[in-house]
């Protein structure tokens, strides 16, 4: 497992890499020692162990991961508090497509991927804006393929408070005058639900007085045309016996129409019923929730400001409400493109614009009272020219910051969430998310958690190769460095690896992209000096000591 994540760290596409690369890593007995290990296996090896890993043992890896990167997250989380900074996230479901034809990918299903219907899988992503490291992962959970954002928006925050150890106030006024007005409702359908009832009752009752009267009206007929009969009298028009069958008639036309009128009312009923019962489950919810939220509060005395930025596929009304009541300041967009198009109908036509960009124009409408939505939002409209063609868009923010003061500003931070997409795209191009290594569900699991590890472990430890490299003529910039270059060159050059009494060397080879640049770090005493070509420099000085204690 140790090799696997060795690999991921290096960027390689396949298994086989690992043994048949030009700089093969299970040749590498440099980076396997600074790993704790003798030396690395065949891929095949690799391969079998990820075939036969089970979900358990996927998750407690994954865990063990988390463990080692806590620390990282919570240093960022401590500095922001420090420095008074908003927690900024941003999260974003990502899909992870294999071949339509396969079959031998576990719990894979069909759903939207690249704007294409594709069979694989969903990647649902946090990171938050680090002021040390750029961008940091938080969380990934796993998902089938059919999973729409639209389900994912509470369970991503969820999972990032879990893995921040923080979290805001959680906004327990709003769901009191939601819970408040519930309650309200559900009096106004308790009484229609009663009307229901005795509506229904009254029918019963007139039904019964109907069939009463029908026999009744039988009997007489009856003994009329008996007395009729035994008389030999003619039945007339006008006669007493007529007269009774045009009642028995009268009497099973009302049987009729009062049957009628009873499915009618036990139709009400039960449309009063549902919405009764529909009614009191939300808001048995919503006092549950509230609940939740008041003991959230209590055992939070240092809340955190912090914000969630989503982009439309997230921005129904649902999760607005239900982000908003969990006390985060509300960046996104809406679901329905019907309702920019409804504020763009009520927008004058000697509106003012505001140039926010070199395309890109906006108009606000602060405090809008969005018809599914129990809070009024700050919305925007924004347009964009492309040619000869102008293409619109809403924007939706909740909280705080005054954005309808600031468009341009509103219309920046809104689009510095590609830095999430530019993780995205980061993952799959240079850690190769998008490849399955081995088609089991545990090794897909295990596979992404490896990646967005890997994504942090390049910054945590450029970082901290930037302070404790020692400074020389050639010395190798490595913070210059992009995370691509990184692992798609740096670590796949030969160099020489250096241990003396004056601390680690790292010469890169003649012939190589750094040939002549050096990596010193300060080391203690040590007699030894070992000299191998590594393909791996990143991770041999990377502390990858504490992981594999922790793995092991």
């Amino acid at each position: 497992m140790l090799e696997d994540l060795v690999a991921t760290l290096a960027g390689l596409e396949h298994l086989q890499e690992i043994s048949r690369a030009a700089h093969p890593l299970a040749k590498d007995r440099a980076v396997a020692h600074a790993w704790g290990q003798p030396e690395w296996a065949d891929y095949s090896g690799v391969s079998r162990t990820l075939s036969r890993l089970t979900m358990s043992e996927a998750q407690t890896i994954a865990e063990l991961l988390t463990e080692v990167g806590q620390p990282f997250i919570d240093e960022e989380v401590q500095l922001l508090r420090q420095q008074g900074q908003r927690l900024c996230q941003d999260g974003d479901l990502t899909g992870l497509p294999v071949s339509n034809t396969s079959r031998t990918y576990p719990a894979a299903a069909f759903g939207h991927m690249n704007n294409e219907i594709r069979l694989g899988y969903q990647a649902a992503l946090v990171s938050l804006d680090s002021p040390t490291y750029g961008r940091l992962w938080l969380t990934a959970e796993h998902h089938p393929g059919d999973t729409v954002s639209s389900t994912q928006a509470e369970a991503l925050v969820q999972a990032a408070e879990k893995r921040l150890g923080v979290r805001p106030r959680r906004r327990t006024e709003l769901v009191q005058s939601r819970l408040t007005q519930l309650g309200q409702g559900l009096a106004q359908l308790e009484q229609r639900l009663s009307t229901a009832q005795q509506a229904l009752s009254t029918a019963q009752s007139r039904l019964a007085e109907t069939k009463q009267q029908i026999v009744e009206q039988q009997r007489q007929v009856q003994t009329l045309a008996e007395r009729y009969q035994a008389r030999h009298w003619a039945e007339r028009p006008t006669s007493q016996l007529a007269q009774a069958r045009q009642r028995l008639a009268a009497a099973e036309k009302r049987w009729v129409s009062r049957q009628q009128a009873i499915e009618t009312a036990q139709l009400r009923l039960t449309k009063a019923l549902n919405r009764w019962q529909t009614g009191q489950s939300a808001h048995q919810q919503l006092a549950e929730r509230l609940a939740r939220f008041e003991a959230d509060n209590a055992a939070n005395p240092q809340p955190v400001q912090a914000e969630f930025r989503l982009d439309a596929g997230f921005g129904t009304y649902q999760n607005l409400t239900s982000l908003i009541e969990l006390g985060y300041e509300l960046y996104t967009k809406p679901y329905s493109h019907r309702v920019g198009n409804s504020l763009r109908q009520q927008l004058a036509p000697d509106t003012n614009w505001q140039q926010v960009g070199a395309n890109a124009e906006m108009v606000a409408a602060p405090d809008t009272q969005l018809s599914g939505c129990p809070y009024p939002l700050d919305m925007a409209l924004e347009r964009f020219y492309t040619g000869k063609t102008i293409k619109y868009s809403a924007l939706l923010h909740f909280g705080d910051d005054q954005v309808d003061q600031n468009l341009q500003q509103w219309f920046e931070h809104y689009n510095q969430r590609q830095t999430i997409e530019a993780g995205i795209k980061e993952s799959k191009g240079v850690f190769t998310l998008h490849r399955f290594k081995v088609r089991t569900e545990p090794a897909i699991f295990l596979q992404e958690q490896f990646v967005i590890f890997a994504a942090n472990f390049i910054r945590w430890a450029t970082h901290w190769l930037a302070q404790q490299a020692l400074p020389a003529d050639n010395a190798l910039a490595l913070p210059s460095l992009s995370v691509k270059q990184q692992v798609k060159v740096a670590a796949h050059v030969s160099a020489q690896v250096v241990h003396n009494f004056r601390g680690r060397l790292l010469k890169f080879c003649p012939g190589t992209f750094f040939a002549g640049k050096i990596l010193r770090l300060p080391k203690a005493y040590h007699p030894q000096k070992h000299c191998q070509k590594s393909c791996l420099f990143i991770r041999f000085l990377m502390k990858p000591l504490l992981i594999a204690q922790k793995l092991r």
